[in-house]
């Protein structure tokens, strides 16, 4: 259970960081638009997927109970 909580919150962490990445177009270097665009979705999409499975994993581990 713990896991899926640490999860849930990595996923927040990463779409926060997404949307940083988005808005002021730099992650440790500065980045261009196209690139700061590209990477700011793979960490939003990367975040809602570790998000999606830790809620999956919860919702399984309550059904087996």
């Amino acid at each position: 259970m713990t896991f899926n909580i640490l999860s849930i919150f990595a996923g927040i962490l990463y779409i926060v960081v997404g949307i940083f990445v988005i808005k002021y177009k730099t992650f440790i270097i500065q980045l261009d638009a196209n690139a700061s665009y590209a990477f700011g979705a793979v960490l939003i999409l990367y975040g809602i997927f570790r998000m999606v499975r830790a809620y999956l994993q919860i919702k399984n581990n309550r059904n087996h109970e």
